[in-house]
């Protein structure tokens, strides 16, 4: 397995010689204005350019979408990709919306799992914010909630467990338990809203993810990209280092991880 961490929660994974992107953010440096009822919606976004030609980055075989929030799904990617290339999402929602791109190869990842290229894939649940405060406020505006995290199983591979946009939360917690990952990635930059609430992982939830799976190696991604985002790589990396905690991975952008079997 060879994990690249591109920018934000956009990875290249290759598994079983098969290259999947993962929740294609494109968009220039600075092109979008920092999310509304967020901190720090005053900074434009993406903060870093990408650290590959887009060219390089869509060079896959399949994609997963996660959600189809915008910095996980821009029109960069729409553009970039070919219409008939596999795609994987969450729901029929998603799928619709992104067949109305023009998209022609769209599945659905069912928790039960699904076949492809010798790999297992199953989807997963989290909370994108606790669902009982988030989900309501974002209804009001018409922001979707829902978002899914998705585990690979091969029997050539070490198991991996892309959370996703979640929180820790009992969802993410069963699947720990269920799947018993060898790789965990995790979405840690603790994006947050105006009303306090985080939407995805601090470094306090990234310490329940490790207590769950002493065994695993855990990747902190979706770093340093978004306005909103309450805890950087830098802040990550010392926190490791003072607690000593050598299964954490806190790759740069454009840095490349490898996990052999």
């Amino acid at each position: 397995m060879k994990i690249t961490q591109v920018r934000n929660a956009t990875l290249i994974v290759e598994y079983n010689n098969t290259k999947f992107l993962i929740d294609p953010w494109l968009a220039p440096k600075e092109s979008m204005a920092g999310f509304d009822g967020a901190i720090n919606s005053n900074i434009r976004q993406p903060r870093v350019e990408l650290p590959f030609e887009i060219e390089k980055i869509v060079d896959v075989d399949a994609v997963i979408i996660t959600h189809v929030h915008d910095d996980h799904w821009d029109e960069y990617a729409e553009k970039a990709l070919k219409k008939n290339i596999k795609l994987f999402v969450q729901s029929e929602t998603d799928k619709n919306y992104i067949q109305r791109k023009g998209f022609t190869n769209v599945e659905i990842i069912a928790e039960t799992g699904t076949k492809y290229d010798g790999i297992t894939l199953y989807k997963t649940t989290g909370q994108h914010g606790k669902r009982e405060i988030v989900k309501p406020i974002w209804e009001t505006i018409n922001i979707p909630y829902d978002t899914m995290g998705v585990v690979f199983k091969s029997e050539k591979e070490k198991t991996l467990y892309i959370a996703g946009d979640t929180i820790w939360c009992e969802e993410v917690k069963n699947a720990i338990t269920t799947f018993n990952p060898d790789v965990i990635i995790v979405n840690a930059c603790a994006a947050t809203m105006l009303n306090g609430e985080r939407i995805i992982m601090n470094d306090e939830d990234v310490k329940e993810v490790l207590k769950a799976a002493p065994n695993a190696e855990v990747i902190a991604s979706h770093m340093d990209t978004v306005s909103h985002l309450s805890v950087t790589r830098d802040y990550l990396k010392e926190l490791k280092e003072i607690n000593k905690i050598d299964n954490l991975l806190i790759p740069d952008d454009g840095e490349i991880l490898y996990f052999i079997k």
